[in-house]
């Protein structure tokens, strides 16, 4: 509770008149029905320099949690692919203790995936090589995402899998885009991940997490499970498909049922605004936080160096990432010029389907968080992207 009473006095005691333009873009996409309520922060140099809580004003439509927001009882989100940087972080733990290779094949702690089939031009055939750890860390094993959105992809589904372990094993059974190592292509990598850290920890991946991560950097309410209490202040789902619009809470795609230990590490925590700036101060301050070790600054070098390019050198990368490359799980800024945001060369972030998004910026010591919980299919803005560039322009200004 303590960092959350500072955090909010230092919202209280600033003024935000120049980040004016910020707050113009929470409520745009309010307008433009791309999210519903939406939360904004930027942390600059030691201090919260903007903080702005956007509700839609309308009758009848939801604010954050329905609820105010208070610093002791926080909104919590769906965090989707924001999951897969926390995942990374733990398997650095792993990987500066010595437990695990970067190298390592992943049939070395599930054995299930050792004679994995590859598509190839001559059709389906068994690998001729095995999926390794920095194969899952960079997006370049060849597992893709599989099925429709809905109950987590397919795969990643805590409707049907309440263990790891029976999911690793499903999943051995499908068809690689191709050989591991060989391109860039995004999927379920982070959740087999969580697997390979159970096994080699001997605790449930929630466990090692808490353990590792959420309790020495005091994220208190981030898991993946909501007791009933909790889900009063789950943020509930603006959906915009053009024929479906508005708020509910009847499409939630993981059950986050608290003995369900399916713990999906690229898709299935949700957090709080509190907690995942804790995670960001420590990737700010090289793997520290409030004195407290988790990471070496080395590791964060390791996360962020460059694994893949960006579209189209990377047939299969996000085609709105252009002068990004690939670290673990990581997109990075190579090019600002390309960009076009005057966001700094080497910011480094990612982003949650529910239209989530975070990056560091270690040149400027400063980091910035996006929430909201929103599908839409009908506008083509990078919500991303244009709180980028907002945010740069303001503290330019």
């Amino acid at each position: 509770m303590k960092h959350l009473l500072i955090f909010f006095f230092f919202v209280n005691s600033l003024s935000f008149s120049q980040f004016n333009e910020i707050k113009l873009l929470q409520k745009k996409l309010i307008s433009d029905e791309i999210t519903g309520s939406n939360v904004a922060l930027v942390y600059k140099e030691g201090s919260v320099i903007y903080f702005n809580i956007q509700n839609s004003g309308k009758v009848g439509d939801k604010n954050i949690a329905g609820k105010s927001y208070k610093p002791y009882k926080e909104t919590l989100f769906p965090i989707w692919s924001m999951s897969k940087p926390i995942t990374t972080v733990a398997t650095m733990i792993l990987l500066e203790r010595g437990l695990i290779k970067l190298k390592d094949n992943v049939s070395k702690y599930i054995p299930a995936m050792k004679n994995m089939n590859c598509e190839t031009e001559s059709g389906i055939q068994t690998c001729e090589n095995q999926i390794k750890i920095i194969d899952l860390l960079t997006h370049r094993s060849g597992l893709g995402y599989y099925g429709s959105p809905g109950y987590g992809y397919g795969y990643t589904n805590s409707i049907k899998y309440d263990n790891l372990e029976e999911f690793t094993n499903d999943l051995s059974e499908v068809v690689l885009k191709f050989e591991p190592g060989l391109k860039y292509f995004y999927g379920i990598n982070q959740a087999v991940l969580g697997r390979v850290i159970e096994v080699v920890s001997n605790q449930t991946f929630f466990e090692f997490l808490k353990k590792e991560l959420f309790d020495p950097l005091e994220m208190n309410e981030t898991k993946f499970h909501l007791t009933e209490d909790e889900r009063s202040r789950f943020q509930p789902l603006f959906i915009n498909t053009g024929a479906l619009k508005g708020f509910t809470y009847e499409l939630n795609e993981l059950s986050y049922k608290k003995n369900n230990e399916a713990y999906f590490g690229g898709e299935g925590l949700v957090s709080t605004l509190g907690d995942y700036s804790n995670f960001c101060k420590m990737l700010l301050n090289g793997g520290s936080y409030n004195g407290k070790r988790i990471i070496s600054q080395n590791s964060i070098n390791l996360m962020t160096k460059k694994y893949s390019q960006s579209y189209p050198n990377e047939e299969f990368a996000d085609t709105s990432k252009l002068g990004f490359y690939y670290g673990f799980s990581l997109f990075v800024l190579e090019n600002p010029e390309i960009d076009d945001t005057n966001s700094s060369k080497g910011i480094f972030g990612w982003s949650g389907y529910h239209n989530t998004h975070f990056w560091i910026d270690p040149e400027k010591k400063l980091f910035a968080i996006f929430l909201s919980r929103s599908r839409q299919g009908v506008s083509n803005t990078d919500t991303q992207k244009e709180f980028r560039r907002t945010v740069y322009k303001s503290i330019m200004e």
